[in-house]
């Protein structure tokens, strides 16, 4: 006893002192219930409704005491104890899901987190989507599964509609599609009972260690960059690092849990989706808001079956051609193979304007700028103008310089808008002058032609062109000298 105790048993000569107590407050059992009900689960107004409405004299601690013991309220519970499962190798895995919300490239995004765990080796493999249904829900699985090479006996789930066809915990009946598809892999689906999510507190956990582990400190550009960091995190670096508890390595623990687990078989089929599209007048299928070209020239049905990662495109169980799927941001895209002509009536030149050649043939004189001009003109009736411009460009590097100025004049007096005729023009004017025959002109021309289909004249026929003026300037002079010495022979011969 308190020596208090005794010094107040003493005092009062061996008797103890009698402690008046109140009398315990009662309230039934199913009013509680029922006030509770109706204040929404709200303590502090079902607290008013029983002193002002029912005229209960009750404390407020002991109103939640109450309905504590009660357990009316699900927020007042105490914290039961958790049955702990042992970890047993190859016996079980556990999945689920998460919601974040992240930064991708200087934009928040919202994503899922799906998850797999070894109960036994502490192993875990993640992925981020921008959307979970019962299709990537396979996928995952699929892809995380063939990673290891492993699937253990069981995997533990939430009360999930992706998977739960009705009922819940041992009680849930799982939709067929799901139950076929864990067979391929070895495994059955398990539902752990409503409101014990610690039944995977393993999964549940890893949540947390991705939050504190794998977020902070790291940048994504997009969702591809995130999936690469977070394999490399989970696989090479959590996988191999001492548990804080026991200092086991969760790599260690599953080449040990091997020869527990399920194999998978050599050749396991991807999960996949049909789609049925029909071609659009362009030769192309929409398909998630991008548009995929499909080969051929008729309009007909398609079937596309949709995997994970890429798409094929099938026509009465004939494949016709197969994209890789872009990523999630990308829409609106027209998506077509790479070296393949899409358009069958497209020409196979493009249209090259003559810019470049106009300005190099209006610097030559301003005899070829009026020439130009009236290629341009309405007057001219000239139905390709570019072209014709860069034939007249070829033409004038067939001849020297004041020649082909000469028959520019002469074609811009007659308005000749034939480039055979400016030919003959140029003949005609070295007939006048006695320089070349027409023959050893039509030789010159013939030969001269070859030049132009060879790769290197293509890719360097737009190169700048190179200054001559200083070698006409010298030309000029010599001529000049020779000038002045046949001028001194003939003084010399008077």
């Amino acid at each position: 006893m308190d020596k208090k105790t005794v010094r107040r048993i003493i005092f009062f000569e061996g008797e103890r002192p009698c402690q008046k107590r109140c009398d315990k407050t009662l309230i039934d059992e199913d009013l509680l219930k029922k006030v509770h009900a109706e204040c929404k689960g709200y303590v502090q107004r079902v607290y008013e409704k029983l002193t002002e409405d029912h005229q209960i004299k009750i404390g407020y601690s002991t109103l939640t005491r109450l309905i504590q013991e009660m357990e009316i309220s699900k927020s007042l519970k105490g914290q039961r104890r958790c049955h702990q499962v042992p970890d047993e190798p190859g016996v079980e895995m556990q999945h689920d899901t998460s919601p974040y919300k992240i930064k991708l490239a200087d934009k928040f995004t919202n994503v899922i987190c799906s998850g797999l765990y070894y109960r036994y080796s502490k192993m875990r493999y993640i992925r981020f989507y921008k959307s979970f249904n019962r299709f990537n829900m396979k996928c995952f699985m699929h892809e995380a599964l063939t990673h290891f090479g492993y699937s253990a006996k069981r995997c533990i789930i939430d009360n999930t509609n992706l998977a739960v066809w009705y009922g819940t915990g041992a009680d849930a009946v799982f939709v067929p599609e799901m139950e076929s598809f864990a067979k391929h892999y070895g495994f059955k689906w398990r539902a752990h009972e409503k409101g014990h999510s610690n039944r995977k507190a393993g999964k549940e956990r890893n949540f947390w260690t991705v939050e504190t582990n794998f977020f902070p400190g790291r940048k994504f550009t997009n969702i591809t960059d995130l999936n690469r960091q977070a394999l490399d995190w989970a696989i090479n670096r959590y996988g191999k690092r001492p548990l804080s508890k026991t200092s086991l390595i969760p790599a260690d623990l599953f080449e040990n849990e091997r020869p527990y687990l399920e194999k998978l078989p050599p050749y396991i089929e991807k999960p996949f989706l049909t789609h049925e599209r029909e071609i659009d007048q362009y030769g192309r299928i929409t398909f998630k808001t991008n548009y995929y070209w499909v080969p051929g020239k008729q309009r007909f049905r398609v079937t596309v079956i949709e995997y994970a990662t890429s798409i094929k495109i099938h026509k009465d169980r004939e494949l016709l051609i197969e994209y890789d799927l872009p990523e999630e941001d990308i829409k609106y895209k027209i998506i077509t193979p790479d070296g393949i002509n899409t358009n069958p009536y497209e020409p196979t030149k493009e249209r090259v304007h003559s810019d470049e050649e106009d300005t190099l043939l209006r610097k030559m004189s301003p005899e070829v700028g009026a020439y130009l001009d009236y290629i341009k003109s309405r007057e001219s009736n000239v139905r390709n103008r570019h072209k014709f411009i860069r034939e007249i460009y070829i033409l004038s590097k067939k001849m020297a310089l004041p020649l082909f100025i000469k028959t520019i004049e002469r074609g811009l007096d007659y308005h000749v808008v034939c480039l055979g005729s400016l030919e003959r023009i140029a003949i005609q004017l070295l007939k006048q002058d006695g320089c070349v025959s027409a023959d050893e002109y039509e030789i010159k021309t013939e030969t001269g032609d070859d030049f132009q289909k060879r790769e290197t004249y293509l890719l360097g026929r737009f190169s700048s062109e190179v200054d001559l003026q200083t070698y006409h300037e010298l030309q000029g002079k010599s001529d000049d000298d020779d000038d002045d010495d046949d001028d001194d022979e003939r003084d010399d011969n008077a």
